[in-house]
């Protein structure tokens, strides 16, 4: 139905606009399915998802494949994070397009100066800044504006409302407010990426690593799929550089397997070289 994206520096109310707008979504109607995806939902913490570069990427990337999963034209999803770079924008607005979903963007504009010395030193340290979306920019468009600084957050806040009527309208040929986007045929052809497969490896390597500790536990006192027992700390070191090796490799060459069962062979085979060595 629609892909809503949140945008603005940390602290700067984001996540309290996107439950207001869930909230006003589903009093608007109570049918209606509305859904948050941010690093809580996927369990991952959002200190340890943002203290380098690489690590943040990686976050995006897990937002993105989460969000390709979950889109569809009978719900409502919400993407509360910084969304800071505006080629990520645009990567969201593409899954959109190919869902052939309505899209638009919530910026909370804050002018609180811890908010400002956050940016700055980004800038000092040559990281990526917070890009602020322009709605002459078709991923950055309709543009709803908070400022939560000066007006704060409520469900009845009057861009919430707008935002809430957009994504709620009844739309047909006559319509003209409301745009939902439709696909390409580049689109609509299978959309595996990167992300997506580095994620599905993300799983699969730990459900191994999961079995292996299950046996151990046991006291099964036998080899798992032929992998000497080690101990949680190695696998998961072990497991991290796997994981590394396989994004790197996805750089020049295709990209890892997406399928779960493939994902294992190949990790239950680098442990069994690396443990064995």
């Amino acid at each position: 139905m629609a892909l809503v994206v949140i945008c603005g520096q940390p602290c700067s109310g984001k996540s309290a606009a996107a439950a207001c707008l869930a909230a006003a979504l589903r009093s608007s109607t109570s049918d209606l399915t509305v859904r948050i995806i941010d690093e809580s939902s996927l369990h991952l913490g959002r200190n340890d998802s943002y203290k380098d570069m690489g690590v943040e990427k990686n976050l995006r990337g897990v937002l993105r494949s989460e969000v390709d999963r979950s889109v569809s034209r009978d719900s409502i999803i919400v993407v509360d994070s910084l969304n800071n770079i505006k080629g990520y924008r645009y990567e969201l607005w593409c899954l959109a397009r190919a869902s052939g979903i309505r899209y638009c963007v919530l910026f909370c504009d804050t002018e609180v100066d811890h908010c400002r010395e956050w940016n700055t030193k980004r800038q000092e340290k040559g990281e990526p800044t917070f890009e602020k979306p322009d709605r002459r920019n078709r991923w950055d468009s309709p543009l709803f504006e908070l400022f939560p600084s000066k007006d704060g957050v409520m469900e009845s806040s009057p861009v919430i409302a707008e935002a809430v009527s957009y994504l709620t309208k009844k739309v047909d040929s006559k319509t003209r407010d409301v745009r939902v986007l439709q696909p390409t045929i580049a689109t609509q052809t299978a959309r595996t990426t990167e992300a997506n497969s580095l994620y599905e490896m993300d799983k699969a390597t730990q459900e191994v690593v999961n079995a292996i500790v299950e046996a151990q536990s046991c006291g099964l006192g036998l080899p798992v799929n032929k992998i000497s027992l080690v101990g949680l700390p190695e696998l998961r070191s072990l497991r991290r550089t796997f994981i590394k090796l396989a994004g790197q490799y996805s750089l020049s060459g295709p990209p890892p397997p997406t399928d779960a069962d493939s994902a294992k062979r190949m990790f239950v085979d680098y442990l069994n070289r690396e443990i064995s060595s």
